[in-house]
């Protein structure tokens, strides 16, 4: 049975702000954060969710509960593999900081590899997905461990920027995760465009 995955970066921090780096360091949301998950929560509103669910940073965390909120939800419960990408000694630090330290990023020590961040994030949504069939999550994370699961799901796609507050819709079925719509804009034709490609797919087969 198919499980739809919402998947949500948390709302703005100083940090982000700041072009800093902040990994598992525990950065607040600031006023455009909230601003934006209410956005982002207003916009979820037009359609149907069943739970939401957040990493257990606090600005993932305070993203997930102004969204389940708007879309009248209970409070999110918390999973804490979808915590960010630990990027060790990077932390705090801005990009051209990073640059200027570490021009090669693989010499970052305790930085976590992309690879082990999607073995870690991957299992949780299938866990989710196996506990919720049939039905609509919302999960708030973070840019990195959103994109260590779009590197794994599609290697060969460059997908852009993952901005504050945006939404990255995904279908888990027959054990397999795959992505709906990168950057999700939530409109009915979304939905529409899916369900050609779906019919495409099944006349294809």
């Amino acid at each position: 049975m198919t499980t739809e995955l919402y998947l949500i970066r948390h709302g703005e921090t100083d940090w982000n702000q700041q072009h800093r780096i902040q990994g598992l360091t525990d950065i607040p949301l600031n006023e455009t954060g909230r601003a934006q998950a209410r956005a982002t929560g207003r916009l979820l509103a037009r359609r149907r969710f069943d739970a939401v669910y957040s990493s257990p940073l606090s600005r993932a965390v305070e993203t997930a509960s102004i969204i389940a909120g708007e879309v009248g939800l209970p409070e999110p419960g918390i999973v804490d593999a979808l915590v960010e990408r630990n990027y060790g000694d990077a932390e705090g630090l801005s990009f051209a900081e990073i640059e200027q330290r570490y021009p090669d990023r693989s010499s970052v020590p305790g930085e976590e590899t992309r690879d082990a961040v999607a073995e870690r994030v991957i299992p949780a949504l299938q866990d989710l997905a196996a506990a919720h069939p049939g039905e609509s999550l919302l999960v708030v994370s973070h840019g990195g461990a959103i994109r260590s699961v779009l590197m794994t799901v599609q290697p060969e796609v460059r997908h852009g920027h993952i901005g504050n507050g945006s939404v990255h819709s995904f279908r888990f079925d027959d054990d397999m995760l795959a992505l709906i719509a990168f950057d999700d804009p939530l409109e009915p034709e979304s939905i529409e465009d899916q369900n050609a490609v779906e019919a495409r797919e099944g006349g294809a087969a």
